[in-house]
């Protein structure tokens, strides 16, 4: 073969290998534990030389493998739980395509999410999200995105609103941006405020799992209100009758509560003594402590 047919050849024989073994591994049910532990490449200059003109298709490689990373972590798939290798991965796919808004947004909210479920790393989050930023200066998302973290995870609401702000000069930033970033800077942090960021997330979304995320969000931050009420409830029972209630039965009787006693997304509310919580089972835990933001 030719010298000048060699490399990009090669290339093309090694992402067909790659494709070949993500179908097996997909069919299999996943890499045996402790694959996650190797990165072939880890310089994103060297990975840019070795690509050639297939950045873009060796970036969805990248791109897809740090998906495959966090799920794996994320459900026990991984020896050591370790997300160490997410924010390598994410670096290599955004240097081989700069332009690969998905990563930057996806991948930071995977970088910040809190432990156990993520690395709980929003220093890197918006390490990534800035990169992102350099390569496309007028992209009003990934200002806004930089926001989101240092509203969620740091509780920095000034920080957040300058951000906010800033994404709302940026052409075809939508309207409702500096309103966003005022009332941010005077309630952030309260749950009208958190409520506010995930409406405008849910009208904005482009992706389904924005969309979905951002309902998930809303339906906690309703089941807060809910368990908020609730527990004022079961104290009022406890308060006139010396004792806790010996379940909702007794409650509904008695004419404090009426109808079925459940979260926004229909799972029961377990009432132990009196106390009241989400089921284990429902899918909107964990909240978040009282005084936190959702992360």
């Amino acid at each position: 073969m030719p010298r000048r047919f060699f490399a990009p050849a090669l290339i093309v024989l090694l992402l067909a290998s790659a494709i070949g073994l993500q179908a097996v591994r997909e069919r299999s049910g996943g890499l045996p534990i402790g694959a996650n532990g190797v990165l072939y490449v880890q310089s994103p200059q060297a990975l840019q030389r070795l690509a050639l003109s297939y950045k873009p298709i060796v970036a969805d490689v990248y791109w897809i493998r740090a998906i495959q990373l966090y799920g794996d972590t994320k459900l026990g798939r991984t020896a050591d739980r370790s997300y160490a290798l997410l924010y390598p991965l994410l670096d290599l796919t955004t240097t081989l395509d700069p332009h690969f808004d998905v990563a930057y947004q996806f991948g930071a909210l995977f970088l910040a999410e809190r432990p156990p479920s993520g690395p709980g790393r929003p220093d890197l989050s918006i390490k990534l999200l800035q990169k992102g930023i350099a390569a496309q200066p007028g992209d009003w998302r990934l200002y806004q995105a930089v926001g989101f973290v240092h509203y969620w995870s740091y509780r920095d609401y000034a920080t957040a609103a300058d951000w906010f702000r800033r994404a709302a000069r940026l052409p075809d930033a939508p309207t409702w941006m500096d309103a966003l970033a005022a009332v941010t800077l005077a309630e952030g942090g309260n749950r009208k405020s958190s409520r506010l960021l995930w409406q405008q997330i849910q009208q904005t979304a482009t992706d389904d799992w924005f969309r979905r995320e951002s309902d998930r969000r809303l339906k906690q931050l309703d089941a807060m209100d809910q368990l908020d009420l609730l527990n004022t409830v079961v104290a009022s029972f406890a308060g006139k009758y010396g004792r806790p209630p010996a379940g909702w039965p007794e409650l509904a009787s008695l004419g404090y509560v009426r109808g079925a006693i459940v979260d926004p997304t229909g799972a029961p509310y377990h009432l132990d003594g009196s106390t009241v919580s989400l089921d284990p089972k429902s899918t909107l835990l964990p909240l978040p402590l009282e005084g936190q933001t959702i992360q």
